[in-house]
């Protein structure tokens, strides 16, 4: 009877492969967040066929993500805990990992400084498009409402562009949303700052209240409810061990 011995390790092919995977991870951290699959493969020299079915073969495991219009790549997850493997993961990390693990939105942190938004950590695994609009007018956006919350007077001198259909540009309209916001502590935008994308952000704030900038989850119009109490809860608690 001929017994066949069982291979556990890797293949004559197996170690090329293995070499191509980790070239295009490079790749992709050098080219930075939405590089294509045709600029990743030129990158490296390796054939597109080949590249395309590595790309969704590293999608598949997370040490890719897809950015949100599908049209390139960004480092995944798993890539990011790698990296970070050799050094404990405390602080701030440490929390939104944890936040990021626990829900299917992106998850961003801002601060404020001199009355403007800093995107301080955007979430890797879901690109915020819009960005700009985002920064530029805060009064149609979820972490802007919290900034302008915290100075409704900055309202008055502020040009309230309407950047959808949606958007608050009327002063009192939106005087009255932005006392909503300072009683409650969250607010919210559906389809405001950019159609299809709704967030829900509360205050991260100093040991004394002060409020310093804002954690939003930020998905799909639908798919997030900005009004979900345990949404809400858990940017709340997570905010309260931010520092900024």
């Amino acid at each position: 009877m001929t017994t066949t011995t069982r291979r556990d390790g890797p293949t004559g092919h197996e170690p090329r492969a293995v070499q191509k995977a980790l070239a295009l991870l490079e790749a992709v951290a050098r080219l930075g967040s939405g590089a294509t699959a045709k600029d990743i493969a030129a990158q490296t020299g390796i054939a597109p066929a080949t590249a395309y079915r590595l790309l969704n073969l590293l999608v598949a495991d997370g040490y890719l993500v897809r950015i949100e219009d599908l049209s390139g790549f960004a480092l995944g997850r798993r890539t990011r805990e790698l990296a970070g493997a050799a050094e404990p993961v405390s602080g701030n990390p440490r929390i939104l990992g944890e936040l990021r693990a626990q829900l299917r939105f992106g998850i961003h942190l801002a601060s404020f400084a001199d009355g403007r938004i800093r995107m301080i950590d955007k979430d890797p695994d879901h690109e915020l498009s819009g960005e700009k609009v985002l920064l530029t007018c805060p009064h149609a956006s979820a972490i802007g409402k919290i900034l302008l919350a915290r100075h409704p007077e900055s309202v008055v001198e502020a040009t309230l562009r309407k950047v959808t259909t949606s958007t608050i540009t009327d002063a009192a309209d939106l005087a009255a949303e932005l006392r909503r916001v300072a009683v409650d502590g969250v607010a919210v935008e559906v389809n405001e700052c950019r159609l299809g994308r709704s967030a829900v952000a509360v205050p991260v704030r100093t040991a004394d209240g002060t409020v310093t900038g804002a954690l939003a989850a930020i998905g799909k119009t639908g798919r997030l409810p900005v009004h979900d109490r345990d949404l809400i809860d858990l940017l709340t608690a997570a905010a309260g061990q931010l520092t900024l």
